[in-house]
């Protein structure tokens, strides 16, 4: 058992978020799921909290009504390994509602605010070439999806 985890607080849809979120990685799965009973503060039968693991990290989704909202402030960071899987999250996790922003953000359709960034990001602005890394700054900040091949483009040069 991980001993902290995020918890994301949603009102209502938490069975589709559920879904997206798992579809998003091959090793997803959910772990737990309560539901309200007469006492809770839900509908009866409906989901109350629900335990689920992407990508070897825990998280709580819980269904608490209207009270609180997401916000890019807290946003969860998925470091990606190629191209490939940045393009598959992103059209998956833009779907059905979703929106882009600014240098590899975006915001699903429930308003989780997500990073999807390429490994090689981190590699090329910690070069020790002070131009390289502000080339590669400027390039990002021209860019939703993070284009990999462009950055590499940017921190050469060429």
């Amino acid at each position: 058992m991980q001993k902290i985890v995020t918890n994301l607080w949603f009102d209502g849809r938490v069975e589709e978020a559920l879904e997206l979120y798992t579809s998003c990685f091959a090793d997803a799965r959910v772990t737990r799921i309560t539901r309200y009973a007469e006492a809770g503060m839900g509908a009866v039968g409906d989901i109350m909290t629900a335990d689920f693991a992407l990508a070897g990290q825990e998280f709580r989704i819980i269904n608490g009504g209207p009270h609180f909202t997401h916000s890019p402030a807290m946003s969860l960071a998925v470091n990606c390994v190629d191209l490939d899987e940045v393009d598959r999250l992103w059209e998956r996790l833009t779907s059905d509602g979703g929106a882009e922003s600014q240098c590899g953000w975006l915001t699903d359709r429930f308003g989780v605010s997500w990073q999807i960034v390429p490994v090689r990001l981190g590699e090329l602005l910690a070069s020790d070439d002070a131009a390289a890394v502000e080339r590669v700054t400027a390039a990002l900040l021209q860019m939703n999806k993070l284009d990999i091949a462009a950055l590499e483009q940017a921190y050469r040069n060429d």
